[in-house]
């Protein structure tokens, strides 16, 4: 497995010092069932980290640890140097959280959702004006502070709560899948407005995601996968330490494919989003060999450079879909999922 220094200076320029997150051997069991196994890690202030993994990898539940919002089964953590169990009020004090699910009051204007926040998280009232032009002209909607919540599109309404969760300058500030549901073009333009964010207010930022694109935004990576953390690192790392170019291959005989894969090129190979799936160094050198050597018809084939998509399915044996379809079955049999339903 890689590994990457948790403290000190990282990707990103990070500064040394103090970790705005530290976890050690954190568990959230419901009965039986681990939705989080034991993970540990740290993040430097000033960091952009992610998990990285499909939906009920245990990624929101371990959100929900750091932001008091869950106690933890088992182990420690720390956030902006308060105990998440022993210290609730100073965590929650020092963080912002944009949750997954949308959680504005749309009958309420933009301005009067922010103002309501401050109430609530005691921002001194001769700055909360300030305060509140600067974070939302950060995320373009000065403009139209007086109109109804109701009236934004799905992006705009992300961008408040990206705002909202800014409004009482937190040190860490934690977005769960903050673009799910949004179309490429609304995604990319959120990411402008949290990458000028982080330039402007200096602070952490711990996202989860299952989008590939969006991962390699982070300054490093942690891969979870059935509530454990397989791999952590940053992007450009991860995708060196996979090495190979992944090869699909359609055929009319899957199985037939696979053994010839393995007797003629002593290749490991498996069934992948509806193609064969193997991994070779120098993937277009290779397809020649393919078509002349393997003896089962090949109806087409698609070479492509490591990916973080590679890298999961490197360390997890399956790609991110097919890890999300096993763990929606995985959690319809588990009490989590059952209380999540």
């Amino acid at each position: 497995m890689l590994t990457a220094s948790t403290t000190g200076t990282v990707a990103g320029g990070v500064a040394d010092g103090p970790p705005a997150i530290e976890v050690s051997d954190l568990e959230k069991r419901y009965g039986e069932f681990k939705a989080v196994d034991g993970v540990t890690f740290s993040v430097p202030e000033g960091e952009t980290f992610g998990f990285l993994g499909p939906n009920g990898a245990g990624k929101s539940t371990t959100i929900k640890m750091l932001c008091t919002l869950v106690e933890p089964s088992h182990g420690q953590a720390r956030v902006a140097g308060f105990d998440v169990v022993r210290q609730r009020a100073q965590v929650r004090r020092n963080i912002g959280l944009v949750f997954q699910d949308p959680t504005l009051d749309e009958y309420l204007t933009a301005e009067e959702n922010l103002r309501f926040h401050a109430e609530l998280y005691g921002v001194p009232r001769d700055s909360v004006r300030s305060r509140l032009q600067a974070v939302m002209e950060m995320v373009g909607l000065w403009e139209r502070r007086r109109s109804l919540v109701r009236t934004f599109s799905g992006g705009m309404k992300r961008r408040l709560e990206i705002g909202r969760g800014l409004l009482h300058s937190p040190r860490v500030l934690f977005l769960d899948e903050p673009t799910v549901g949004l179309d490429p073009q609304t995604r990319s333009s959120i990411w402008g407005y949290i990458n000028e964010l982080k330039r402007r207010e200096r602070i952490t930022i711990f996202l989860t995601t299952h989008y590939m694109d969006e991962a390699e935004y982070c300054d490093r990576i942690a891969i979870m996968n059935t509530g454990q953390i397989v791999v952590l690192d940053t992007p450009e790392a991860l995708k060196a330490s996979v090495g190979k170019d992944r090869v699909q291959i359609l055929t009319a005989d899957d199985t037939a494919a696979m053994a010839a894969l393995r007797a003629v090129f002593d290749l490991d190979s498996g069934v992948h989003e509806g193609q064969v799936t193997f991994s070779v160094p120098s993937g277009e050198q290779f397809v020649p060999r393919l078509f002349a050597e393997l003896g089962v018809p090949i109806r087409s084939v698609s070479v492509a450079r490591p990916s973080l998509d590679d890298v999961f399915m490197a360390y997890t044996g399956s790609t991110i879909r097919d890890a999300e379809a096993s763990a929606s079955e995985r959690m319809k049999t588990s009490p989590a999922g059952r209380i999540r339903r």
